[in-house]
This record gives structure tokens, C-alpha cells and sequence, in this order.
């Protein structure tokens, strides 16, 4: 089954969404962690009241992870568990 052409394009699909995000947000992250060791004073300055650049940036944090956990449940949704399910039932005998 791993060399059928519905499981090659099901492994392509995935690859062309997880790694370019992976590879986004490890960026995102390092940006992050570079700014705070490096930028201290960037990170320390005060956009109004007591809220530095650094907590808006560290709070981005959560808000991309959530924001790829959307973008990929509903990838997954669409592209990638039409096409499983599709290749469960061909091992399993069923109706593809």
C-alpha cells in the first residue's frame, strides 16, 4: 500500500502543509527567543501602559499555535481524511 499512488499523494498532501508550517513557526519561535536574549531593550520597551513588545510577542506565541491547530484541523478535514479514509477502505475490502 505504501507504494499505491492514493497513498503517495496522501503522504504529498501532508508534507506540503506540515513542513512549510513547521519550518514557519520554528522561526516565529527562535525570533522570539534570539529577540529576548539578544534585544533586550527592544524587548523591554513599553508599546503603552506596562505592556512590553516582549509579552505582545510572547503572547503571539499562543496565538500562532492556535492559529496552525485551526489551519490544520481543517486541512485535515479537507485534504487529508477524505484520502485515509479512502485507503482504510481499500485495505480493508471495501468500496474505495
Amino acid at each position: 500500500m505504501q507504494g499505491s499512488p492514493a497513498f503517495q499523494e496522501l503522504r504529498s498532501k501532508f508534507r506540503a502543509f506540515v513542513f512549510p508550517m513547521t519550518i514557519a513557526f520554528l522561526v516565529w519561535y527562535f525570533l522570539y527567543v534570539i529577540l529576548a536574549v539578544y534585544a533586550t531593550d527592544f524587548m523591554a520597551t513599553k508599546v503603552f501602559g506596562n505592556i512590553t513588545w516582549g509579552l505582545i510577542i510572547g503572547l503571539g506565541q499562543f496565538v500562532t499555535t492556535f492559529l496552525i491547530t485551526f489551519l490544520y484541523i481543517r486541512f485535515a478535514n479537507r485534504e487529508i481524511d477524505p484520502r485515509a479514509e479512502s485507503i482504510r477502505l481499500e485495505l480493508e475490502g471495501g468500496v474505495a
